[in-house]
């Protein structure tokens, strides 16, 4: 086991599986590009990348052909996959509100093309690695894991093992601080796993993890860190009671933030539901300024 570790300063915040996003639009469906601010095709000159796939848009009136369909098995695997997340296993609490659209953000990015990555010569898209690519890294065999911490943005790669998805050997394929992010956008088109992120220099990626919301919580606006020797006597309470009840004996220190709502969240790692498929496992408690615990109605889109 080669599990990546965060330094000793330094705080583990969440981890979750990620790719590349895939179109959904009927003339983009299973396809990706990156492109220049152009819109010119750039993936023969992103250094180290092997050849990868060819697309081109279909026609409206076209049926979905070979290359749809096998974008449709894809985007059907990721909904099971969010289905089994949500029902528990070895990912537990809730993945968050999210819920796609039928209606696109972005027609022209979303409809008419779909960019992954859009990025000027020299700019930070252009370093993310290839392996994020489901169209040249096979997710049968290879998973790619997007790690966010307080300080950075990491992108491991591992192999994933059907018969055993717990044995893991990280292999660190990119990193960025998290000062070069300027912005983190959910896409909700279809089935609501997008998100867009842009650096500070303006070039962007799209993203998709059926596990979205705990990849984007810590990175979508600066959050406020609660130690936990901050809290009120009520909110400890809360919380040691949401760790004594957890079910899970190595679950780890709970990072307590306070939401734009208002309310607070507390959530821990637990790293022996750590698995090659889903990402990291946690546990999280929403809970009002007096620690009362919030029921699924109470809660607010901003405390996930």
């Amino acid at each position: 086991m080669n599990v990546w570790q965060p330094e000793p300063d330094e705080t583990l915040l969440s981890r979750s599986s990620v790719t590349f996003a895939s179109g959904a639009a009927t003339r983009v469906k299973g396809m990706r590009w990156f492109r220049d601010t152009d819109r010119k095709d750039i993936q023969g000159e992103l250094p180290g990348w092997p050849e990868g796939p060819v697309y081109v848009p279909r026609s409206t009136g076209e049926s979905i052909g070979r290359i749809g369909v096998k974008g449709a098995a894809t985007a059907l695997g990721v909904a099971v996959m969010a289905v089994l997340s949500s029902a528990g296993g070895n990912v537990s609490g809730s993945s968050g509100p999210d819920s796609g659209k039928d209606t696109p953000d972005d027609h022209e990015n979303e409809v008419e093309d779909f960019p992954v990555m859009w990025a000027a010569l020299g700019t930070t898209a252009r370093t993310l690695p290839w392996q994020l690519d489901p169209g040249r890294s096979d997710e049968k065999h290879y998973r790619t894991h997007a790690i966010v911490t307080d300080r950075r943005l990491v992108i491991v790669g591992l192999p994933h093992l059907k018969k055993n998805d717990k044995i893991i050997e990280d292999e660190v394929l990119w990193e960025t601080p998290l000062s070069a992010i300027s912005g983190v956008e959910h896409r909700d088109f279809k089935d609501g796993h997008d998100v867009k992120i842009t650096f500070t220099d303006a070039s962007w990626c799209r993203l998709s993890s059926f596990q979205r919301d705990r990849l984007t919580r810590y990175l979508r606006r600066p959050l406020e860190v609660i130690p936990l020797d901050a809290l009120t006597p009520a909110q400890r309470s809360a919380v040691e009671e949401f760790l004594a009840t957890a079910h899970a004996p190595d679950i780890g220190t709970p990072v307590v933030t306070r939401r734009p709502c208002g309310h607070f969240r507390a959530e821990a790692l637990v790293p022996s539901e750590l698995t090659s498929l889903f990402g990291a496992g946690s546990r999280s408690l929403s809970m009002d300024s007096d620690g009362k615990k919030l029921n699924t109605e109470e809660y607010h889109p901003e405390d996930f």
